[in-house]
């Protein structure tokens, strides 16, 4: 009995710091709770269902919170079809490109701690960015306009992706591969150095690797590897338990698998979990896209964002420093933003996410003021600070499509009562 009494202070002290951990959790509440209907939020669930019975999607989670609780998390359909393995809600998925507002994020830390200026040159701290070249009418010559830090989170940096056109540009980074995930930052760096630059920074919009290099230069202000940077800056203080460059083997039967349609009503995997690449530390971290992550890791962080830098009595942004995020930064010149499809209308870019700042034929549904981005396997995320509201889409199927983002968002909108 005295053992049991002596082990009593520590059994409370144990329940004490589990149940501080369990509340951690964004909390989860009934739509009529926070002004949203249930019946209009199910309609989510009839189309998100419609998609998986005409296998446009192998399978997929929506998540919405509203004033910061989670009001709908809907999964739907299979994680991988061949092993009939549901879909649940701690799946891991390839983000590509959401990565992005996560990497410009830490970026920012450091832009708060004075490491840099926006406006410094990025051959400040990269010198072998000081002598850029210019692809202008066939020929290379030398770039007239510095490019800048700022420019690198506003994609008008003058690098490219080379994915969009053919040109020699482009045709050089398909040779090149400057973001091969067997290389390093610092090589990737050198690598772009030596490829002419698309346009004269500052004088176009253009999806790029620019949000990689600052990767690196997130390396060079902190000292640290960028993936430690993240690590223990962004993933451990906002509990993104399961955010990181790969996944560990104790994960990998949440893994989704990777598919790409295969004729009307067919999907194939092109990558299986058993045999992905992302079940192996890269030796390039990817701060453009190459993170993988989950529903709940992601509206964590959107909700740290949305709260104006702070999530559970962690900060990690002053208020300001959100407000260059989420506010359009693009002069009207360089607008509306285009990744070879028709121009967004209506949609400019701020330091980490694509902004709206207008109504336009271009997703109608949308609201002036949402943030958002998504991901190379179709997944979306939009935040709407009007109506405090955050919603995150997860699937896996490539090339990317707007199909889950423009089939749930009016309907997600329309739920919005008070």
């Amino acid at each position: 009995m005295n053992a049991f009494r002596n082990l009593a202070p520590l059994a409370w002290s144990f329940l004490f710091l589990w149940t501080s951990v369990q509340a951690k959790e964004l909390p989860r509440a009934k739509p009529e709770e926070v002004g949203m209907s249930a019946a209009k939020l199910a309609k989510v669930d009839e189309v998100m269902l419609d998609f998986v019975a005409k296998k446009k999607l192998a399978g997929a989670i929506v998540a919405v919170a509203r004033h910061g609780k989670v009001v709908h998390f809907g999964t739907y359909g299979k994680m991988d079809l061949e092993r009939d393995k549901e879909m649940t809600e701690d799946a891991i998925f390839r983000i590509y490109s959401m990565s992005k507002a996560i990497t410009t994020a830490a970026a920012l830390m450091l832009l708060e701690e004075g490491k840099y200026s926006l406006d410094d040159p990025v051959s400040k701290y990269i010198p072998e960015f000081k002598e850029l070249t210019v692809w202008e009418n066939g020929e290379s010559k030398p770039a007239e306009s510095v490019m800048t830090v700022k420019q690198l989170m506003l994609h008008t940096s003058g690098l490219s992706y080379g994915f969009v056109g053919n040109g020699h540009v482009e045709q050089e980074y398909k040779k090149r591969k400057p973001l091969d995930h067997q290389g390093s930052l610092q090589g990737m760096t050198k690598t772009l150095s030596e490829i002419p630059l698309a346009f004269e920074p500052g004088s176009k919009w253009q999806y790029s690797v620019s949000i990689d290099v600052l990767g690196r230069l997130i390396e060079i202000w902190s000292g640290k590897s960028f993936e430690t940077f993240l690590s223990e800056r962004v993933f451990k203080p906002l509990d993104m338990k399961d955010t990181a460059f790969f996944v560990p083997k104790n994960k990998a039967d949440r893994f989704t698998t990777n598919y790409s349609p295969a004729g009307p009503g067919k999907l194939r995997p092109i990558d299986h979990p058993a045999r992905s690449r992302y079940l192996v530390k890269p030796s390039l971290a990817s701060g453009g896209g190459g993170l993988v992550s989950t529903t709940r890791d992601y509206l964590r962080f959107l909700q740290m964002t949305l709260n104006g830098g702070e999530l559970h009595g962690v900060r990690l942004l002053k208020k300001k420093t959100v407000r260059l995020m989420t506010r359009n930064q693009l002069p009207k010149k360089l607008m509306p933003i285009q990744i070879g499809q028709p121009p967004r209308k209506g949609v400019g870019f701020s330091l980490g996410f694509s902004v709206r700042v207008g109504m336009s034929e271009w997703d109608p549904s949308g609201k002036v003021g949402e943030f958002g981005w998504g991901g190379a396997a179709s997944t979306h995320y939009w935040v709407s600070p009007k109506d405090d509201l955050v919603v995150v889409t997860m699937e896996q199927v490539m090339p990317y499509s707007f199909m889950t983002e423009w089939g749930v968002k009016k309907l997600i909108y329309d739920a919005v009562e008070k």
